[in-house]
């Protein structure tokens, strides 16, 4: 898990551009980045004000397909720290606890009805929602719910109430569900679906599975991609070995639970302590002491400085591009068949993780977005230009923000243009043509199998 830094603000506040500083500002640093601050924004506890810009567009314009890629909810970890007690978490859902959601009574009631639905291979063998007094590892929490009901409300309200996406007698060929085998992957997708089409017909839900995180179906054969990540993964190695404050942090913990410091870190600790973290419950203790809040500081503190050098160093955006290009090819060409007249597949929600939509964000050049928090979304819009029907143009949203014109392919498009928005041949140009150029290649099949220069 790593989150990605933003332009932090200054801490007294002012413009550094102010020309009303009596002081010089001998910081040529920006002020270093709090920590606690992101791991706050990476467990995206669910309030009630979430502003967005979804569905925002000229009156003239007419919405025509919304695809979302969504990273799972909230979750209990996947690696434990040797020789303490699990984070007591429970993974019951109560409506009368808190985070709760209006709709999360019914939404229990639903879940327990779905037998009628269509589910891919071994996605009919998983929970519909979470149910263990004590989570298991991975197992999607209450929290985890109620964040993707929310996100399905909130897409409710723009695209189907707002912007009628979907009519009332919609059908299974209107909508594309697609998920990894994980139950919180399956059961965020359900949540977000519950809110987004209330009470919905077992039957019209067909739920695709996806064995591979990167979404890339049958065209997995990269070998250049597998390249690239190996020489990511050489470059996070280096750049944790350099960092002592890191080493000394993973000493001191390893002692305090009694295990050797390899072993400690190879447990990645930092997963286990954001869930402490995000559920408010305190980090464990053995009779050698306390794993307390500086432990937490300094390996998080490392995981954003990763993120930092990781933009830098051009390694993960080539992985990245690779690694995403069947994911966007399918987008393309479904948004291209929708631009030519077609009505299916109109609404699209790929569930999935981390690993999947960090890439999407790195391949695309949104290079100043956050690491995908717990319940992350991404958004593709399609509209018509109602003046001009065969014309037709996309915005992208990242957890609510228009990202349209930090893409690469976008990015200086606005200032020629008087419509807030892309136009669809500039997406399209980029993953059919665009993104192998780096390569030195012309096709997906060339770029995978290029040696590196």
């Amino acid at each position: 898990v790593h989150l990605i830094p933003v332009n932090p603000v200054r801490e007294d506040g002012l413009n550094p551009k102010s020309r009303k500083r009596i002081m010089p500002d001998l910081l040529t640093e920006p002020p270093a980045i709090d920590p606690v601050y992101e791991a706050h924004v990476y467990c995206n506890i669910p309030s009630i004000t979430e502003r967005s810009m979804e569905g925002h567009a000229p009156h003239y314009f007419k919405l025509v397909s919304v695809q979302v890629l969504i990273r799972h909810g909230d979750r209990y970890p996947l690696y434990a720290i040797p020789k303490t007690k699990r984070p007591d978490i429970d993974c019951m859902l109560v409506p009368s606890r808190k985070p709760s959601h209006p709709q999360l009574e019914a939404f229990i009631k639903h879940m327990s009805k779905g037998s009628a639905a269509q589910m891919d291979g071994s996605l009919s063998s998983l929970p519909h929602f979470p149910s263990h007094s004590l989570c298991e590892m991975g197992e999607l929490t209450q929290t985890g719910v109620v964040q993707h009901l929310q996100n399905g409300q909130l897409l409710r309200e723009i695209y189907i109430n707002k912007h009628k996406l979907l009519p009332s007698d919609w059908t299974a060929k209107q909508l594309y569900l697609e998920t990894t085998g994980k139950s919180r992957t399956l059961q965020s997708a359900l949540a977000l679906l519950y809110t987004f089409l209330p009470d919905f017909d077992w039957k019209k839900i067909n739920m695709r599975h996806q064995w591979s995180t990167i979404f890339c179906s049958g065209s997995c054969d990269c070998p250049m991609r597998n390249h690239y990540l190996e020489e990511e993964q050489r470059r996070q190695y280096s750049l944790r070995v350099k960092n002592n404050n890191l080493e000394k942090i993973y000493v001191d913990m390893a002692k305090i639970v009694g295990i050797p410091t390899r072993q400690l870190r190879a447990s990645n600790p930092i997963d286990s302590l954001l869930c402490y973290f995000c559920h408010n419950v305190s980090f464990p203790c053995t009779k050698a002491g306390c794993i307390g809040m500086e432990h937490f500081k300094v390996i998080k503190r490392h995981q954003l400085e990763d993120e930092r050098e990781r933009q830098e160093k051009k390694l993960y955006f080539l992985y990245a591009l690779l690694a995403t290009h069947p994911l966007l090819n399918q987008t393309v060409n479904r948004l291209q068949r929708i631009a030519e007249g077609k009505k299916e597949e109109v609404f699209v929600l790929y569930s999935a993780h981390d690993v999947t939509l960090s890439p999407v964000l790195s391949a695309l050049g949104i290079t100043e977005a956050r690491f995908p928090r717990f319940a992350a979304r991404l958004v593709f819009e399609l509209w018509q230009d109602g003046k001009r029907p065969k014309e037709h143009f996309i915005r992208i949203l990242y957890n609510g923000a228009d990202v349209t014109f930090q893409t690469s392919f976008c990015k200086d498009h606005y200032k020629r243009s008087s419509k807030p928005m892309c136009p669809l041949e500039k997406l399209v140009n980029f993953v059919k043509r665009d993104m192998f150029l780096i390569f030195n290649s012309t096709s997906y099949y060339d770029a995978c199998h290029r040696r590196a220069l």
